[in-house]
């Protein structure tokens, strides 16, 4: 899994411990039992680049903890690069309390007051390391609050300035912002910077609050520096745009225990097939393949509970996509 010679992505941002209650459709409050889940989206797509074989690090500030440290060592058991986690005296590795409904959807409540990835400041950055990648991968939790958000901005600019395609998936996260306003706006505000963005059907209607299937709403969201827009449509695949052509690709059903992570597993494999080859967003055939791939890994990842765990390899996804059909 280590040692890929692809070239590099590296994924920044936030990652944390995700208690998981051990019976699915309960609320947090009913649970009686919690499991203990790596997670935050940054580390999952990390996680996700490396185990389908891709070349991967991660950047990031955790709790000097325990479980900072538990953290620290499931990214390099997965194979990723750790010379870009900091560790924080001060503050403590970031919780969330996540309780699956029935339905499989998820609600959240944060423990972070402050938690480690917040206080990651720009004077942490390995710049050398930011580089040296071909893909810069972020969310938007990182620019809730500073010191982090000019962290953020530094990186972003130090990878743009080297050469990297930029790549953004907001994952929007009400909870942790002062207001649904102030989340709107801050996810905006680096919108225009990205190369490739991938959107939930939830987040295309709250970013433009209407309908995500309205053609109108998602087109809004498309900007002159993008070369490819997505937007997730769960079980039923994804939808497409570049500067030529646009269409949708079908996902497959699955049993679904656990949706955490799937978003996540889904641009992982995408990141992973721009990195070997970028000529992908102008021929429709290659990112329809690669987009059929993403959707079986986004799949299998919520035949399970916990993220990072339920990460397919990409033999496993191969495997999945010749029994099952797609929608």
């Amino acid at each position: 899994m280590s040692g890929s010679k692809d070239p590099l992505v590296i994924s920044f941002g936030e990652m944390l411990i995700d208690f998981v209650p051990d019976k699915s459709g309960v609320s947090l409050a009913e649970s009686y039992a919690f499991i203990k889940a790596p997670g935050g989206a940054p580390a999952n797509v990390a996680c996700a680049v490396s185990k389908l074989g891709g070349n991967a690090a991660f950047i990031g500030k955790v709790g000097d903890d325990e479980f900072g440290k538990m953290l620290a060592d499931i990214l390099k058991k997965n194979g990723v690069n750790t010379a870009g986690v900091s560790f924080d005296k001060e503050a403590r590795t970031a919780l969330a309390f996540v309780t699956l409904r029935h339905d499989g959807e998820r609600e959240f409540m944060f423990y972070r007051n402050p938690s480690a990835d917040m206080l990651l400041k720009e004077s942490d950055l390995k710049m050398d390391l930011i580089k040296q990648a071909k893909i810069f991968h972020y969310g938007s939790i990182s620019l809730i609050s500073e010191p982090c958000r000019s962290a953020h901005m530094a990186a972003m600019k130090a990878a743009r300035e080297a050469g990297a395609l930029l790549s953004y998936d907001p994952n929007v996260r009400l909870p942790l912002w002062p207001s649904a306003e102030a989340a709107r706006s801050g996810i905006k505000s680096i919108w225009n910077e990205a190369d490739f963005i991938k959107v939930s059907d939830d987040e295309v209607e709250f970013l433009t609050q209407k309908d995500s299937q309205n053609e109108e709403a998602v087109k809004s969201l498309w900007h002159d520096k993008l070369k490819l827009l997505l937007v997730t449509d769960g079980e039923k695949g994804c939808r497409y745009i570049t500067k030529k052509f646009k269409g949708k690709v079908g996902g497959f059903k699955v049993s679904t225990v656990d949706t955490t992570g799937a978003g996540d597993s889904f641009v992982g494999a995408v990141l992973k097939a721009v990195a070997r080859d970028p000529s992908i967003f102008d021929d429709e055939a290659k990112l329809k393949e690669a987009l059929s791939f993403a959707n079986a890994c986004g799949a299998m990842c919520t035949t399970q509970k916990g993220a990072i765990p339920a990460l397919p390899t990409t033999e496993e996804a191969q495997k999945f996509m010749s029994s099952n059909k797609a929608n």
